[in-house]
């Protein structure tokens, strides 16, 4: 391949590295400054809510197409389009808003923008493997995944920053400046041969094309395996923040900025094991990454509700973030490697709707047992079923070293 390939590819990956991460600040952006508006103009915080309501239900409902959309669409074209669709939507808002206050225009441009998002998210995943050799996929997931965490903290600080100095409308407006830079920086991108398209005739449907990646996952043992296991998972997982936020002001009566320092300090774990993802598993291998990643969550959502101060919770819950990083950067990961190019879209789409399923569920559940029955308990029962995952997982095959390289499916 000569030697001027790898330096292309470093350039290409850096240029879309940049994108991302102004894409994802642009998300987080908007998740503070358009409920900031709506407060703003109504003071309601429940109109607040059913705003946030409507583009998460918009997210979900779109993720169980995204895979489809992405598999039959040039996947470069598709990345510009759906950064320039949410400039313009949200660009739309200011201009909109020098004639005065519409807020059932938000109504309509969150959506919209949130199924655009999850669309993006799904086609994101499936270039990465045009970008990088096999064995970089990991780190080039890992500093992602970083990145996309420091964007997570910074955006939201920015927006709520911009709010206060010049008013909600102009962080919206920033909000689209951050997609349009994004859509200019993936312009720039070259993303290398394209995946090979399916074949036309092997295309029956909406239906079977929603199933086809239903049925990779179940044909390949450890993805199989796999996506059971984050099930599980992940119905003990989504609920921690609010665990957190109820710990932190109910149980040790902190203020809100006790709240923040121990959600930022979370997030740096998340930097730290989404840079540090990539040595771990070359060093142990996939399966002892994985599982020993799931049974250090367990063990830190175990403590924490047993933490008698902000320092002593912000430790375990760096701990938790950071290995909850390591495990889904190696899961993204292994299917980016496994699953063939035609496909990946309508596998990661299919994947996290089902790894997500239940998540909601059990944020409910947990929530609802940690005000009865305290966060200590309800968060040692959680840590435990997390190390019970863990445990579960090594008689399965998902404690290989190497799937990528075992039993691949047909």
């Amino acid at each position: 391949m000569g030697q001027t390939r790898p330096r292309g590819k470093n350039r290409d990956f850096g240029i879309f590295w940049a994108a991302l991460t102004l894409s994802v600040l642009g998300d987080s952006f908007s998740l503070i400054a358009l409920p900031l508006l709506v407060l703003d103009v109504t003071g309601s915080v429940a109109r607040m809510g059913l705003l946030t309501a409507a583009g998460g239900a918009a997210s979900v409902l779109a993720g169980v197409f995204a895979g489809v959309v992405v598999d039959r669409m040039d996947r470069r074209k598709l990345l510009i389009a759906c950064d320039l669709v949410r400039m313009a939507l949200y660009g739309l808002i200011p201009l909109v808003w020098l004639t005065g206050p519409r807020i059932w225009l938000l109504y309509a441009v969150l959506p919209l923008c949130e199924a655009v998002g999850m669309v993006f998210s799904v086609a994101y995943v499936t270039v990465v493997r045009q970008l990088v050799d096999g064995e970089r996929i990991t780190a080039a997931n890992g500093r992602l995944n970083a990145t996309a965490a420091a964007a997570g903290v910074v955006g939201p600080v920015g927006a709520g920053a911009v709010a206060a100095w010049t008013g909600p409308v102009a962080a919206v407006a920033v909000d689209a400046a951050s997609f349009g830079v994004s859509a200019l920086c993936m312009v720039l991108v070259r993303f290398g041969q394209a995946a090979p398209p399916e074949p036309a005739t092997s295309r029956k449907g909406l239906r079977r094309d929603l199933l086809t990646g239903a049925s990779f996952l179940w044909r390949h043992p450890v993805l199989r395996t796999l996506t059971v296991l984050l099930s599980l998972f992940s119905f003990l997982q989504l609920g921690l923040n609010d665990l957190l936020i109820y710990h932190v002001k109910h149980d040790l009566g902190r203020p809100d900025g006790a709240v923040g320092t121990v959600l930022a300090i979370g997030a740096l774990g998340t930097i730290a094991g989404s840079l540090l993802v990539a040595r771990v598993r070359r060093g142990l291998g996939f399966g002892p990454t994985w599982i020993g990643a799931v049974a250090v969550c367990g063990l830190a959502l175990g403590s924490i509700g047993w933490a008698r101060a902000v320092p002593a919770v912000a430790l375990p819950t760096a701990a938790f973030f950071g290995a909850a990083a390591i495990a889904g950067t190696c899961s993204m990961s292994l299917r980016q490697e496994v699953t063939p190019q035609h496909l990946l879209g309508r596998v990661t789409s299919t994947f996290w709707t089902i790894h997500y399923a239940a998540a909601p569920i059990g944020a409910a559940v947990l929530t609802w047992a940690a005000q009865h029955q305290g966060t200590a308990a309800v968060g040692a029962v959680a840590g435990a079923c997390c190390v019970g995952i863990a445990a579960l997982a090594v008689f399965t095959p998902v404690r290989v070293r190497r799937p990528e390289a075992a039993g691949e499916a047909a």
